[in-house]
């Protein structure tokens, strides 16, 4: 059959044009799909980073070991060290003071005692040579308990005394008014009640100190104190 020519131009138009779009399809496919060895060589890089990630991630996680095994040590692993136990240290002894001026070590530590009171009361020095002078008097530095009162005998003491109810260093009575038995036999106590009549006493630091002594005892020998002036400021002299 024959065509005319105006038929055979549309014809050829057409299949130019199929041509055409089916050039332009395939062109377009080419280049969103990677080239086959592209593909390849990416799918490689994939499953190498997928192993290496795998290999850093057990390293960080090991896998715990059964609960029946009991866990083995790296080799090159360090074991810790065990928790060390505080040590307690015992308390410190308090030095017990030298005896100087003839005294005991008893008559040494009841004059420390006399003094230690002072000082936390802040009595000057003479106030201090004045109540160890006193108690040299009065009790030769021995915690005395007092025969007529039994219930003294009953607290730490050192020797017995018949001087009516007087006891302890300073043979204070607690019919008049120094305090109770038990406090009167404690030497820091009797100390204490010592220098606060002491400190109640006009001008004491300007009297002598026999007359300072009488003043706080009341005794029917008020000029014996003096006689241990000396041997008082030697103790203080240690003990300071």
């Amino acid at each position: 059959m024959l065509v005319s020519t105006p038929v055979r131009v549309a014809l050829a138009t057409g299949v130019t044009c199929c041509l055409g779009a089916t050039a332009v399809t395939a062109a377009r496919h080419d280049e969103q799909a990677p080239p086959p060895r592209v593909t390849e060589a990416l799918t490689d890089r994939a499953l190498a980073a997928q192993e290496k990630a795998a290999s850093r991630a057990l390293d960080r996680s090991p896998t715990p070991a059964p609960a029946s095994a009991s866990p083995t040590p790296s080799p090159t692993a360090k074991p810790s060290p065990s928790p060390t136990k505080a040590t307690k240290k015992a308390p410190a002894t308090p030095t017990r003071p030298r005896p100087v001026a003839g005294l005991t070590q008893a008559q040494m530590d009841n004059a420390k005692a006399i003094v230690d009171v002072g000082v936390e009361m802040k009595i000057p020095r003479q106030g201090l040579v004045i109540a160890v002078a006193t108690a040299m008097q009065e009790s030769t530095l021995l915690n005395y308990a007092s025969g007529v009162l039994p219930e003294s005998q009953n607290y730490p003491h050192q020797a017995i005394g018949w001087d009516h109810d007087s006891v302890g260093l300073f043979q204070q009575r607690p019919s008049s008014g120094w305090g109770s038995v038990r406090d009167l036999m404690r030497p820091e106590y009797a100390a204490r009640a010592f220098y606060e009549a002491l400190l109640k006493v006009p001008g004491w630091q300007q009297m002598s100190l026999t007359l300072a002594a009488q003043a706080v005892q009341i005794s029917a020998f008020p000029y014996a104190y003096a006689q241990h002036e000396q041997r008082a400021g030697t103790v203080v002299a240690a003990l300071l």
